[in-house]
C-alpha cells in the first residue's frame, strides 16, 4: 500500500506532501516515509500505533464486542468504535454521524465484506511481536504529530505513546475522554493542531531536507508551485473500515 500511495502522490504532481495517517492508515503513513522519506515534509499519526505495538497482533477484546455486536441502526456501531460510552462523548458520537451523511451525493461506495478480515490480517501482521520491534521507528525523523483519544480500545492509547517515545522528532496529544476517533469528537481542535504543529512556521522542530529529485508538472503554474513547497498538500490515509481507504486531499478529508 506504500509503494501505491507513493505512485498516487507522485501522479498528482506534488514532489514534497504532509502525511496523514488514521488507525490503518498510520501503519501506511510510517511505512510510506520509511521507504520514500523525501517524499514526505511532516507526518501526523492518529489513532494508530507502531510495529509490534501493545495488543496489535489482534483485534483488541473490545473491539471483538463492538465489532460482534448487531445494531438496529449500523451506524451506530461506529458510537462505540470511535467515542467512549459517557455522555458527552456519545453525544459528540452522534453528531459526527449526522455529519458524516450529510453529503448524498458523490459518496465513496461502501466497503465491501472482504475489507474487514483483509484489514484484520494486515494489522495483525504489523503487529506481531518481535525482536526489536520499534527500532525502525528511530528512522523517522520528520517532524511527526501523534494524536489519540486517551481510551482507544481498538488501537490501545499506550501505542501512541510509544510512538512518541520511539520517534526523535515527535509530539503528542491525547485528547480527554475520547475513543479511537478522537478527531471526530474534536474536529475543530484537530483541525487547528494538525495546522498548527509539528514543523510548522514558528515551532523548533526540524524538518529533514529532500533528497529525492524534485518532479514538477510539466504545465505547473505559480498556485500549483506554491502548494507543493510552501503549504504541501495533506495526503490522508484511512483505515478501509473507516470511511474509505484513501482521502486525496485535505478538504476531502471526512472530520
Amino acid at each position: 500500500m506504500a509503494v501505491n500511495a507513493a505512485a498516487f502522490i507522485r501522479a498528482l504532481g506534488l514532489a514534497r506532501v504532509d502525511v496523514l495517517g488514521f488507525s490503518l492508515g498510520g501503519l501506511v503513513a510510517q511505512a510510506l516515509t520509511l521507504a520514500k522519506p523525501g517524499l514526505v515534509r511532516r507526518l501526523v499519526l492518529v489513532g494508530t500505533g507502531p510495529r509490534g505495538g501493545e495488543g496489535m497482533a489482534s483485534l483488541t477484546p473490545e473491539a471483538q464486542a463492538v465489532f460482534g455486536s448487531t445494531y438496529a441502526n449500523p451506524d451506530d456501531m461506529w458510537l462505540g468504535v470511535f467515542f467512549t460510552p459517557t455522555e458527552k462523548s456519545q453525544a459528540a458520537g452522534r453528531a459526527f454521524l449526522k455529519r458524516f451523511r450529510l453529503r448524498q451525493e458523490g459518496r465513496d461506495p461502501e466497503v465491501s465484506e472482504k475489507v474487514g478480515p483483509a484489514q484484520i490480517t494486515a494489522i495483525g501482521k504489523w503487529g506481531a511481536p518481535r525482536a526489536g520491534a520499534f527500532d525502525y521507528l528511530r528512522e523517522i525523523t520528520h517532524p511527526t504529530l501523534v494524536i489519540n483519544g486517551s481510551n482507544d480500545v481498538i488501537i490501545y492509547t499506550v501505542n501512541s505513546f510509544i510512538l512518541q517515545q520511539n520517534l526523535p522528532n515527535a509530539q503528542l496529544i491525547l485528547y480527554p475522554d475520547s475513543n479511537h476517533g478522537s478527531q471526530y469528537q474534536y474536529p475543530a481542535l484537530f483541525v487547528a493542531d494538525t495546522l498548527e504543529k509539528p514543523g510548522s512556521e514558528g515551532n523548533q522542530l526540524e524538518v529533514p531536507p529532500s533528497n529525492d529529485p524534485v518532479e514538477q508538472p510539466a504545465n505547473e503554474n505559480p498556485a500549483t508551485r506554491y502548494m507543493a513547497t510552501r503549504m504541501p498538500m495533506k495526503v490522508c490515509f484511512w483505515s478501509a473500515n473507516c470511511i474509505g481507504v484513501y482521502c486525496s486531499l485535505a478538504n476531502h478529508c471526512p472530520i
